[in-house]
């Protein structure tokens, strides 16, 4: 069973920094893109980074200079580094992956989420 599980959220003040994490784990044969998108309160879900096999990245204007996407195809594990943090960006905090399992087909695979939260 493949599984994308998200970690490294939290609570942390305005201008501060948090880094997220999502490995990817199960019966894998490859990973293509690796993303993270973003919900918040009564908002519909947004993107906000992706990156390809080969580490192209592409990132929402919102988060342009602040956030940076990379990823570690070893340890099928992508992480977004969040700097100078905003209010806006409070939002539970997932991450999808395009997967081709051993012996099956490509399908788009999403995490549970993980929330973070920026106080003023």
């Amino acid at each position: 069973q493949v599984q994308l599980v998200e970690s490294g959220g939290g609570l942390v003040q305005a201008g501060g920094t948090l880094r997220l994490s999502c490995a990817a784990s199960g019966s894998i044969f490859s990973i293509n893109t690796m993303g993270w998108y973003r919900q918040a309160p009564e908002k519909q879900r947004e993107l906000v980074a992706t990156i390809t096999s080969g580490g192209r990245t592409n990132y929402a204007d919102s988060v342009k200079g602040r956030f940076t996407i990379s990823r570690d195809n070893a340890k099928k594990t992508v992480y977004l580094q969040m700097n100078s943090l905003k209010v806006e960006d409070t939002a539970v905090y997932y991450c999808n992956a395009e997967i081709t399992p051993r012996g099956g087909y490509v399908m788009l695979y999403w995490g549970k989420g993980t929330l973070v939260t920026v106080s003023s």
